[in-house]
């Protein structure tokens, strides 16, 4: 076991404690965070990693926001062990973030590890939960692999997959070929395993339901891109009807930007059914959105228009003074999600009772819409929800956004898992992958 003390990742490190669920200390920069109880009252220890820099920082400053809100949320419930929650900047990097959660392990003793945006970061720290028997709860990122090829006893996730996104996706457009005559697909998305796979999982998708289709054209720039100019010229020419993409948050806002300033727009119709609606989206949109966008996200902040999500919306922008994006919401997922199965379980000290409690757990979110609750499959770990696909229209109920998503399409969260033939199919193929390789 590697144990690695706090000093080794900087004296620029910037410790925020927050000694009561909810304190409200302003956005974190780089460095720790402590939110909850101090370490010397902590009955569970939970070890979150975010980006707190770079493009996709404004994750990691929503994602401790999300915390605080669980935190508040579960101290006016009442009922829950005295939980401290350590966020700390993973930087997007795989072999950061595995140096931070050995820390949080064996320094710490946390009992679950949360977060996470990338879904190679992911993977990295998944590694590390088994490892050391420590229930992991992702949040964030959405790879697919993580619940069915890659998965194992001790990891979860509390937020839409690649396969839910791009099943709703594949739904969508099947309902709407008709209407519109589409045929042509061209694909761009990061190239890494969240981009590949979401490839994958929309073309399953669309190919379960029988929709005929013609690809023109599949592009990979890497993450965190700043030009896309070629791939832009390379999508016109290959003439797509519907362009899908996986980018996601300021490498699609980025895309959007430079697109706009050709005539991409009025010859394909772009579609992002996983990140595409997020709000930070909708605020680079401005007030003259090109034509033709298909959009989802993980939260919507004017959907469902329930009670719960007014609230959550309501209360996040009260201590922020902006509104969220999806990021928040499914931290808080995370933050629900350990203390329901702490309780569940009886304490935190068993690993495998934490995994069996996870298990079939249901959790009324911000996200679900009346008369349904997400729960956990518990053959995949993955949280089953139900998903909504729109398209942008004019709104000003967000400020400053002048835009929002609406005309909604909503696709019931039975309707999106995996079928459980996929499920064995591809455990399947990748266990013959392993056996090959031996």
């Amino acid at each position: 076991m590697f144990v690695h003390r706090r000093a080794q990742f900087g004296a620029a490190a910037i410790v925020l404690a927050c000694l009561s669920a909810g304190t409200v200390t302003g956005a974190p920069a780089r460095g720790r965070v402590e939110l909850g109880v101090s370490a010397d009252k902590a009955e569970v220890t939970i070890g979150c990693l975010y980006p707190m820099t770079g493009r996709a920082a404004i994750y990691g400053r929503d994602s401790v926001a999300g915390i605080r809100l669980a935190l508040s949320d579960l101290a006016a419930e009442g009922g829950y062990p005295r939980i401290r929650v350590i966020v700390d900047d993973d930087r997007s990097k795989a072999s950061f973030a595995v140096r931070l959660a050995e820390d949080y392990i064996a320094h710490d003793k946390a009992k679950f590890l949360c977060g996470m945006v990338s879904s190679g970061v992911a993977q990295a720290v998944s590694k590390v939960a088994m490892k050391h028997r420590v229930v992991m709860i992702g949040t964030d990122h959405a790879s697919s692999r993580l619940t069915i090829e890659g998965l194992h006893p001790y990891y979860f996730r509390v937020s839409n997959d690649s396969y839910i996104s791009m099943a709703a996706g594949a739904r969508y457009l099947a309902q709407i070929q008709a209407k519109t005559k589409w045929k042509r697909i061209a694909f761009i998305g990061p190239d890494y395993d969240y981009g590949h796979v979401s490839w994958s999982d929309f073309r399953s998708s669309l190919d379960r339901l029988g929709v005929s289709y013609e690809v023109v054209g599949t592009f990979w720039p890497k993450l965190y891109e700043p030009d896309y100019s070629t791939y832009i010229q390379a999508l016109r020419k290959s003439e797509p009807d519907i362009v899908v993409t996986a980018l996601w948050g300021g490498d699609f806002v980025a895309f959007l930007n430079q697109a706009q300033t050709t005539d991409f727009f009025e010859n394909s119709r772009l579609a992002n059914f996983d990140t595409g609606g997020n709000y930070e989206v909708m605020l680079a949109l401005g007030t003259n959105p090109p034509k033709g966008l298909i959009l989802s996200a993980r939260h919507h902040n004017n959907w469902p228009n329930t009670e719960q999500n007014r609230r959550f919306v309501n209360a996040f922008h009260e201590m922020e003074g902006r509104y969220p994006t999806y990021a928040a919401e499914g931290a808080y997922s995370g933050i629900m999600a350990a203390a329901k199965a702490v309780v569940k379980a009886g304490g935190a000290k068993d690993p495998d009772a934490l995994v069996r409690a996870l298990e079939n757990l249901e959790l009324k979110l911000p996200e679900d819409p009346e008369g349904f609750s997400s729960f956990i499959d518990p053959d995949t770990h993955q949280i089953v929800q139900a998903q909504a696909v729109g398209e942008v229209v004019p709104d000003t109920s967000f400020p400053p956004a002048k835009v929002m998503l609406g005309n909604w399409t909503v696709f019931r969260a039975e309707d999106l898992r995996p079928p459980p033939e996929l499920v064995r199919s591809r455990r399947a193929k990748a266990a013959e992958a392993v056996e090959m390789s031996e």
